[in-house]
Parts: structure tokens; C-alpha cells; sequence
């Protein structure tokens, strides 16, 4: 059996939750069968070897490129490595897709090769209003090869129940029967609680103070500009530290910038790291943050959490998609086994942003001031994370029974 992995993020390239799922799986389907992983980004130099695993790196055509500077651009490349990625996968018994941006390279290996095409779908086009700010009209073009793709998909994998509904919503054409939930994970051998604080100090974290954690890149989705919003609702000094880079547009960039500006001119203590960090870097923000604050506004599974989760970090979340059948809230019946908070907020039908903006902000720093307030909560909750993090990275309780 050999199996073609498609995806646009793979190591070194990897800024989000789909190129972290693409890295383990295909680690671990090495272990089983022959493996090829097909990549957007130029071959690295010392691209490490492993045994059954074959990775090949494209880039998109250049004549697109640097061809035009258009917002739908970013669409137009996808295509043209979609077409580029299918010039020699006679090899192939089971091609599987990750993401809209390769989701074409699958139908169309199902059309020329004749081979079953799996689709697992991290996040839903329909769902990502927003994406027009990055893609002009090229979302169009994006949603348009998503649909096509996963209405003739063979089979579906759903990462959380949450997303499993979702596509039922967005695609009531689609199957019931080919979507199948297959939960993300993390491997708990990387993700776990470490104790040194180097890198820290290198980033200008104060080790003396407890400081609340965002990590993710800087779009609609991740919500981070309501974190920020929420720091004049935190106690007054409390440090906030923002791992957020790669922004989607030069728009989005500028205005967390300004509103990071504004902040600090108003006395926020706000470490800002705006370089996308290594995978040890992240282990040991979350090793040593008061309180890990997710305020994703859609989030298909949103295994940044069991990342944090697994460190040791107790979670502040929006309460919405996957993100409720990962983290336990402290709020509800099964209090005792809380691994954080969840805090809902009202969103509008088309873009999923909250209805209003300064309520989720100031909800969100009431939470995070509870376990700001309650050191003894906060790591409670945080051994409990750490010992959930074992279950729920090979699959989460459903909501119902939270």
C-alpha cells in the first residue's frame, strides 16, 4: 500500500494546525506503508530521511507568482501546484488531501489515475467569510475547489463531531455516510512540560511574572484582536505575551499593530513575538503561562489547546466548533475535571465574529482574571489538562457528555 499525503504545509513550512496533523501522520503511516507527501515550498537542503517516507516539494508556477500582485493570486497558485502535484502519482493506491488549498490535486488524481481520494477537511470555505479579505476574489475560486472536491470525495474525515455537522450544514449534497470523525493528536513524547526558561528570557518574557499566552498566526479566525481588546479588562500590569505571526493580509497586520500600540500607550505590558517560533520554543511558552487564552472565533478542532493542554497550561477558550470537545469547563457540571474555561459569545451567521465584540472581550478577561486571581485553580486545572491531554489527543468525549 502507498499513500499520497497532499498538503500545502509540511516541515520546514508549517504555521498552522494542518501542517502539525500532515507531520505526525505521515510519520506514523511510515511506520505502516509506503508513504508520499506532496508539499508547497522549495526542497530544503537537509530534508531529514525516513524510512518509507518519500517528500517532494513544488512550487506554485512562477508565471502566476510573479505575475500579478491581485489578492486572488493566492487562489491562482494553489491551482497551478494542484495541477503540479499530479504528474507522477501512478504509484498511488489512496490519495488523501489536507486543506482547500490541495483539495484539487485529489479530484483530479481520483480523474487520472482512477484511485480512491480520502479529503479531510480542517476548516470549511463556506464557513470563512473572511477569507475574501486575503483571496479579493479568488475565495470564489477557493470555495469553488473545495466543493468540487469534497462532493466528489470517496471518503471525509471530520476532526471533531462539531466539523462533522458542519459539513453537513455547508454541504447537504455531501454523503452522510463517507464523513467519518477522526479526532487530531499530538505526540505527548514532544508536548509535555519543561521546566527551563532560556528561551523566555531570550524572547523578553519576565520569569518573575505570570503571563497570559496566545499562540497562532494572525487572521480573523484566531481572534486575536479580541484578546488585545480584552487586556484594559485585565488587572492592571498583568503580561500578556503574543506569539502571533505570518497575517494573512498587510490590513490585518496593521491593525493589531495599531491596537498593540495603543495598548501599551495606555500601560499594557505586552511582549509581542512576531516571528512564527520552533515547536521547542511554544513547548516552553505553554510550560510557563499562567493561563493559555484561545479566542478563535471558528475552530474546526483547534489542537493548539491540546498542545497547551499537554503542557501543563490551564486553557481560556471560545466556546465554539471542536474547541468544546477538547477543553473542560470549569463553569459547567463536571467542574471537578475543568481544564480551563469556555466562554460562549453570540456570532454572526455569515462571518462567525462575535455580535458584540466588547462583550467577548470583556468575558474573556473575567475568565482569565478568575485563574489570574486563583494561582491554586490555575494549576489544578493544569495537571488535569496534562492528564486529559492523554485521552482526549486519542479522541475527545463528545460535548453532550461535558
Amino acid at each position: 500500500m502507498r499513500v499520497g499525503l497532499m498538503t500545502r504545509e509540511y516541515p520546514p513550512y508549517v504555521y498552522g494546525g494542518a501542517g502539525v496533523h500532515v507531520e505526525y501522520l505521515s510519520r506514523e503511516l511510515a511506520r505502516l506503508i509506503e508513504v508520499e507527501v506532496h508539499a508547497w515550498g522549495a526542497a530544503p537542503v537537509d530534508q531529514p530521511v525516513t524510512p518509507n517516507l518519500d517528500v517532494h516539494f513544488e512550487q506554485p508556477w512562477d508565471a502566476i507568482s510573479n505575475g500579478t500582485d491581485a489578492k486572488f493570486k493566492g487562489a491562482l497558485e494553489a491551482l497551478s501546484l494542484n495541477l503540479l502535484q499530479n504528474l507522477k502519482l501512478d504509484q498511488l493506491d489512496v490519495v488523501h488531501t489536507h486543506t482547500w488549498y490541495v483539495s484539487m490535486a485529489g479530484f483530479l488524481a481520483k480523474k487520472l489515475y482512477g484511485i480512491p481520494f480520502v479529503l479531510t477537511t480542517h476548516s470549511l470555505e463556506p464557513l470563512r467569510a473572511w477569507k475574501a479579505e486575503q483571496l479579493g476574489s479568488g475565495y470564489a475560486l477557493s470555495s469553488w475547489m473545495e466543493r468540487t472536491a469534497i462532493l466528489d470525495a470517496d471518503a471525509i474525515i471530520a476532526v471533531s463531531n462539531g466539523t462533522k455537522a458542519d459539513i453537513q450544514r455547508a454541504y447537504p449534497d455531501v454523503d452522510a455516510s463517507k464523513i467519518h470523525v477522526i479526532y487530531n493528536g499530538i505526540d505527548l513524547q514532544q508536548y509535555q512540560y519543561d521546566a527551563s526558561t532560556d528561551r523566555l528570557q531570550q524572547f523578553g518574557v519576565d520569569t518573575a511574572k505570570p503571563y497570559v499566552l496566545f499562540v497562532g498566526r494572525i487572521t480573523r479566525q484566531k481572534g486575536v484582536t479580541h484578546l488585545v481588546d480584552a487586556v484594559k479588562y485585565l488587572p492592571a500590569g498583568t503580561q500578556v505575551v503574543l506569539c502571533a505571526g505570518a497575517p494573512d493580509t498587510p490590513e490585518i497586520a496593521a491593525e493589531i499593530r495599531q491596537k498593540v500600540e495603543a495598548a501599551r500607550a495606555d500601560g499594557a505590558n505586552i511582549v509581542w513575538i512576531e516571528n512564527m517560533v520552533t515547536k521547542e520554543d511554544a513547548i516552553q511558552l505553554y510550560s510557563h503561562c499562567a493561563v493559555f487564552c484561545c479566542p478563535s472565533v471558528y475552530e474546526p478542532f483547534g489542537i493548539i489547546n491540546l498542545e497547551a493542554m499537554a503542557c501543563g497550561a490551564p486553557v481560556v477558550a471560545s466556546a465554539t466548533g471542536g474547541i468544546l470537545e477538547v477543553v473542560i469547563d470549569g463553569t459547567g457540571a463536571n467542574s471537578d475535571e475543568a481544564t480551563g474555561y469556555l466562554v460562549p459569545f453570540v456570532q454572526d451567521p455569515t462571518t462567525s465574529f462575535p455580535t458584540e465584540p466588547d462583550q467577548f472581550s470583556r468575558d474573556l478577561a473575567t475568565k482569565i482574571t478568575a485563574l489570574l486571581d486563583d494561582p491554586a485553580l490555575a494549576k489544578r486545572m493544569g495537571r488535569l489538562a496534562a492528564s486529559a491531554s492523554k485521552t482526549t489527543s486519542r479522541g475527545p468525549r463528545s460535548p453532550s457528555k461535558r
